[in-house]
């Protein structure tokens, strides 16, 4: 299911960058979670296009990149 999200809503704070991420500019991203649904930007690339998860498909991302 997709879902829209009004990205103009998420604050610059909202965003998390990856404690595995370098100060130095290397290649990340950034995750914000809303109350429908969690955004994935390049951090490199704030402004570019946002990748948009639902919940669960959020979830067992997650889940599966743990290795669980």
């Amino acid at each position: 299911m997709n879902r829209r999200v009004d990205e103009l809503t998420v604050s610059e704070s909202a965003w998390l960058k990856s404690s595995y991420s370098s100060g130095e500019g290397g290649e990340c991203i950034e995750v914000a979670a809303t109350p429908g649904a969690i955004l994935v930007r390049d951090s490199k690339q704030p402004a570019a296009a946002r990748l948009t998860f639902g919940a669960g498909a959020w979830a067992g991302f997650v889940e599966m990149a743990a290795g669980r």
